[in-house]
């Protein structure tokens, strides 16, 4: 195998010039053409997370969520009496968990929703506190 004193042009850790005139590293090569229309298809398939991919997702889960939530109750018609301070009823006993549940999500977002306020207000000083003060 024969050497020369060149080194290849591949292999050089000079940078070149190409065709117009940019340097460019010697290791890399120009890239290929592309084809626009597959560029065009790249481009709309790697949006990535949108609002509406969002919805979407949301509206399957919550359509997944009734259906179980419907079985649930249809499997469990059994009537409870359930007795609160001086009301006595009777509802059927998936129901019954079901509005035990729906309290439950109205008490931790009413929680929630106080805190958010409270955030704010503070936030809300803290970022007027800032633009008072001269620089």
């Amino acid at each position: 195998m024969a050497t020369s004193d060149t080194p290849d042009p591949d292999i050089t850790s000079d940078p070149t010039d190409d065709a117009r005139g940019t340097t460019r590293p010697a290791s890399s090569k120009p890239s290929p053409p592309v084809d626009p229309g597959l560029a065009a298809i790249d481009r709309h398939t790697s949006l990535g997370h949108t609002k509406a991919a969002a919805t979407w997702t949301g509206l399957v889960i919550g359509v997944l969520v009734l259906i179980l939530l419907l079985v649930f109750i249809l499997q469990n018609l059994d009537k409870v009496r359930l007795q609160l301070f001086f009301w006595e009823f009777s509802l059927p006993l998936g129901v019954s968990l079901l509005m035990a549940a729906i309290a439950g999500a109205l008490i931790m977002a009413l929680a929630g929703g106080v805190r958010i306020l409270q955030i704010r207000r503070v936030a809300k000083k803290v970022r007027s506190a800032a633009t008072d003060r001269p620089v």
